[in-house]
């Protein structure tokens, strides 16, 4: 298959995962690693479904997924990387703005992901080289500074050591922008820099299910995804910080801005 098509497969999967979502009831809660850390029986059977409609499309494929227990190799050189629902305590206490991600990468590199927020039915995809679209439609970064620009942040909340690192950067970003938002879902905090609605977003710790389809539609809009420290971001299973931006400008002015407080 090409990625193209491999891509529209990946969007055809999470269009029939939205449907479970949108059609939720009963939704029972299992805590993980602690209170703010929780799993429904509908990321499981969201993350099943795209699994088998994955492996139907591209049967060698590997697969990283948030809910599975023993992971694959993410040198395959076919792999999936799915978060069935970003955005689980949004779902769970009814906020609607929760999405799917999937990423696609080959040997290591991501090379087609795809994005859909069933609520608003919004889906983000791209295929590396290809630009970065918005239910079919091209979208692009925004061509503000840091501001007059909205920027987006996470609070890393499983890991409470980094909240006052989180809001001193929050406040700093509030200060010097037009104004923060804190919305629940990095993926989809990735995709308003990508079609242009925030400037940026930075969050001290995600995993890579979390960023590595929203990083590349990012960078196809025409952004830039670095660490927190502005290094690259690495393809890895140990988590990371991210930043995005809509430029290379915005992003020297988060970093030159924040210098202090890293």
């Amino acid at each position: 298959m090409t990625l193209e098509e491999i891509c529209l497969a990946m969007r055809e999967a999470e269009r029939r995962a939205g449907e479970l979502i949108l059609h939720a009831h009963g939704v029972m809660t299992e805590n993980k690693s602690g209170a703010r850390d929780v799993v429904t029986q509908y990321d499981r059977a969201v993350q099943q479904l795209l699994i088998w409609n994955l492996r139907a499309a591209v049967p060698e494929a590997h697969f990283f997924c948030e809910e599975m227990n023993e992971q694959e190799s993410l040198d395959a050189a076919q792999l999936f990387i799915i978060d069935p629902i970003d955005g689980t305590m949004n779902f769970v206490r009814g906020f609607s703005h929760s999405c799917v991600s999937v990423a696609y990468a080959e040997n290591g590199v991501v090379q087609a992901a795809a994005v859909y927020n069933p609520y608003l039915d919004e889906m983000f995809h791209a295929v590396r080289g290809g630009g970065a679209f918005l239910n079919e439609s091209p979208i692009r970064t925004a061509e503000d500074d840091l501001a007059n620009s909205v920027v987006c942040f996470g609070t890393a909340p499983y890991r409470p050591d980094l909240s006052d690192h989180t809001f001193a950067l929050a406040r700093r970003m509030f200060d010097r922008s037009l104004d923060v938002r804190r919305e629940g879902t990095a993926e989809l905090d990735l995709c308003s820099v990508a079609a242009g609605r925030a400037g940026l977003y930075f969050e001290l710790d995600l995993s890579l299910w979390d960023y590595a389809a929203g990083a590349l539609i990012v960078e196809e809009a025409g952004g830039v995804c670095r660490r927190a420290d502005g290094e690259a971001l690495r393809f890895a299973a140990e988590k990371s910080t991210i930043v995005a931006a809509a430029s290379e400008a915005v992003l020297a002015d988060y970093l030159r801005e924040t210098e202090d407080l890293r």
